[in-house]
């Protein structure tokens, strides 16, 4: 399957975050060609700070394969993914990352935190490929429907 059929499929779940409150945020992993996580912009509904859309699809992915090394998979998101969310890619060893539009301040790739590009963290799973800008205008749309 392509990106753009991945990412598709992320502002589908970017749609049920919006539509139940959150932010219009989707992510999924990929392994191969098999979805085998999920996840669904959280944090409002849950009343839980770590319940990212990537931080979901993290978990799902982890139970779903039993491991906690995810080496070998992707993951997609309509939003780059944050500093939280960056911790839990580079622990999990996460090889590729797709997303739709910079997170700005936080982002993981892109701020002055740039947790899924530091080569610095001695013992930690190889920085993944970053690819950005993937329907980043369908994706940018998405989130200009959230409600405050």
């Amino acid at each position: 399957m392509s990106a753009t059929t991945y990412m598709r499929r992320c502002l589908e779940l970017a749609e049920i975050a919006a539509l139940a409150g959150d932010t219009a945020v989707g992510a999924l992993i990929v392994r191969g060609d098999a979805v085998v996580g999920e996840g669904v912009e959280r944090t409002r509904a849950t009343r839980d700070p770590s319940a990212h859309a990537e931080v979901e699809a993290i978990r799902q992915a982890c139970q779903h394969l039993d491991t906690l090394d995810l080496r070998g998979c992707s993951l997609y998101s309509t939003v780059e993914p944050c500093v939280l969310c960056g911790y839990a890619i580079r622990r999990t060893g996460i090889a590729h990352v797709i997303y739709g539009v910079p997170a700005g301040q936080a982002g993981a790739c892109t701020s002055s935190y740039a947790i899924l590009a530091d080569r610095d963290l001695e013992g930690w799973p190889e920085i993944p490929e970053v690819t950005a800008g993937v329907l980043a205008d369908e994706c940018l749309a998405a989130l200009r429907r959230t409600k405050p």
